[in-house]
C-alpha cells in the first residue's frame, strides 16, 4: 500500500524559510516524479512545484526563485525548501506522485 506523509509545516515570520518532506512508503521502485500543491482557505488547489523523472523542475509563478523541490532516492521522499515565505505562502501544502497518491497535508502559516 502506497502512503505519502507530509511533515515540516509550522508557523514562521514572513522572511522565514521552512523545509517541508513527503516522505513516500510501499513503493516497488524509487520516486520517478513528484509534486508539492497548495489550498488556501476558500481556494483552488495550486500547483507550487514539480519534479520531473529526469530531473527537470517546473514551478508556479508566485514561488519562482524561493522554493526549490528535490527528490532523495535514499530516503524515498520528495523535499521543497521555501525561502523568503509571504504571508500569501499561508496554505495547507500536499505532495503527489503519479497514480494518484496524496498525502494528508500539512500545514504552513505565514505571519506577517
Amino acid at each position: 500500500q502506497v502512503q505519502l506523509v507530509e511533515t515540516g509545516g509550522g508557523l514562521v515570520e514572513a522572511g522565514g524559510s521552512l523545509r517541508l518532506s513527503c516522505a513516500v512508503s510501499g513503493l516497488l521502485s524509487n520516486i520517478r516524479a513528484g509534486s508539492w500543491y497548495r489550498q488556501a482557505p476558500g481556494q483552488q488547489r495550486e500547483l507550487v512545484a514539480q519534479i520531473y523523472r529526469d530531473g527537470r523542475t517546473d514551478y508556479g509563478d508566485s514561488v519562482k526563485g524561493r522554493f526549490t523541490i528535490s527528490k532523495d532516492d535514499s530516503k524515498s521522499a520528495i523535499d521543497l525548501q521555501m525561502n523568503n515565505l509571504k504571508p500569501e505562502d499561508t496554505a495547507v501544502y500536499y505532495c503527489d506522485i503519479p497514480g494518484g497518491y496524496w498525502g494528508q497535508g500539512t500545514q504552513v502559516t505565514v505571519s506577517s
